[in-house]
């Protein structure tokens, strides 16, 4: 968080304060030690319900939520608690992006109804790209998190309080629509998991909202959490939205009109790839940030140049296209971002998998054997497969799966050891960065023993 959005956040009156009350022993004693203020962690607010920017930014909250007690659990509900699905099976979580989704405010009799909404928000997810592209890189696991009652805190009203797995509640640092969760509880279902890359907190609510905790964990790894209304169709467009954050590493590309201290901006350059000080023709000029996306058309509308206004400021910073994602939800990320997301994937996903042990030589009868993820874009390109034996490439195999160990060594009367390698690089042409595109590739290999 930049310091002077957080002065201007607590001067606003939204920020969290923590005010410890001393008590003095009779007899003039000393006072009573002061009780440890909550660690506070910074949240992103979600834009208002009608799709506009405006009004959203960043906020500490307490990690750890209200501090309410775990709910009490009967038997049978303790029996289900902490029950993990796997609902996404794309592959082994070593070469996946794992999501892990838990709810909140679902009873034991209601748990059917959280895959259920899982499942619909990956669905929400999938329907944006790059993500209906790559859908095939993620594995998605579920969570069971039993609660006593149904629904969460603030919902419907702010005096309404619900005693829930989670302790998710709306009215989080007094803004109606900021859904905040305690974290260690998330963390404790979360851990249940085999492998979490991204996590997703569906609270058992129709009411708008959300959240994004950007941080990564600092004890699970994980790349950070969206929270969002299950039952709200807008709500999961937050949920995307943060993780144009979490792993895309964007900045926001909305700003404030009319907000005091936030009229324009004079700081250094940005270390953000989708914003910038620089004009169109100054990026084009020294070839940075999106300069190999300029005058592109861009999926979320008009071409990519510089649109002033972004990072919260109305002046001073400039984003590559009017209305991408990271600015207005229920658009798609524009051509820059979709480059970045695809990084982030590839950041915890590979394109090849070894079925066949790699661990142990092969032999003449041998088949060496891999699981490369299907694309599903509308334009039916597919990761491009290649196979070597010694280094030297056979053309001839190119886009197999499955090599019989017979079929390449035959001629070979040597007792030498080889190498047969299988090489999985994708050629996408929504990367153009060089650094990126060199990210987008993966090899497994065997020794060969005639």
């Amino acid at each position: 968080m930049r310091p002077a959005l957080r002065r201007a956040m607590t001067a606003a009156g939204v920020a969290t304060a923590v005010t410890a009350v001393l008590a003095t022993a009779p007899g003039g004693a000393a006072a009573a030690p002061k009780p440890p203020a909550p660690a506070l962690v910074e949240v992103e607010i979600p834009g208002p319900e009608h799709g506009t920017a405006a009004g959203s930014g960043h906020i500490e909250v307490p990690q750890n939520g209200t501090q309410r007690p775990s709910p009490r659990l009967s038997a049978r509900e303790q029996q289900r608690d902490g029950t993990v699905s796997k609902i996404v099976d794309n592959g082994s979580t070593a070469d996946r992006l794992d999501i892990v989704v838990v709810g909140d405010g679902y009873t034991e009799a209601e748990l059917g109804a959280f895959r259920a909404d899982a499942r619909e928000k990956w669905a929400e997810l999938t329907a944006v790209e790059p993500y209906t592209t790559y859908r095939n890189l993620f594995n998605v696991w579920t969570v069971d998190a039993v609660s006593n009652e149904s629904g969460v805190s603030g919902d419907p009203d702010r005096a309404t309080v619900r005693d829930t797995a989670l302790g998710s509640y709306f009215w989080c640092g007094d803004i109606e629509r900021l859904l905040c969760v305690d974290e260690a509880k998330v963390d404790g279902y979360v851990a249940k998991a085999p492998e979490a890359d991204l996590v997703l907190v569906l609270a058992n609510s129709a009411k708008y909202g959300g959240a994004g905790y950007n941080q990564p964990s600092p004890t699970l790894g994980y790349e950070g959490i969206a929270t969002a209304s299950a039952g709200n169709e807008k709500s999961g467009q937050v949920a995307i939205h943060e993780t144009g954050h979490s792993l895309g590493k964007l900045a926001d590309e909305y700003f404030y009109p009319g907000y005091p201290g936030y009229e324009r901006y004079t700081g250094a350059e940005p270390a953000d790839s989708n914003i910038s000080t620089l004009t169109a023709d100054e990026i084009g000029r020294q070839r940075v940030k999106w300069h190999r996306w300029l005058g592109e058309t861009s999926p979320d509308g008009g071409t990519v140049g510089t649109h002033e206004g972004g990072g919260y400021y109305v002046e001073g910073l400039f984003r590559p296209t009017d209305n991408s994602l990271m600015r207005v939800n229920g658009k798609p990320f524009n051509l820059p971002g979709v480059e970045a997301m695809i990084a982030g994937f590839y950041r915890h996903a590979k394109p090849v998998t070894a079925l066949t042990p790699t661990d142990r030589p092969l032999r003449l009868r041998s088949t060496a054997k891999v699981a490369v993820p299907r694309l599903t874009g509308a334009d039916g390109r597919q990761l491009r497969v290649r196979w070597y034996l010694d280094g030297k490439e056979l053309k001839h195999l190119a886009g197999r799966t499955e090599v019989p160990v017979a079929r390449i060594v035959k001629g070979l009367i040597d007792f030498r050891t080889h190498t047969l390698s299988a090489t999985v690089d994708d050629r996408t042409p929504s990367v153009r960065d060089p650094r990126i595109a060199a990210t987008l590739k993966g090899d497994v290999s065997w020794k060969v023993r005639l």
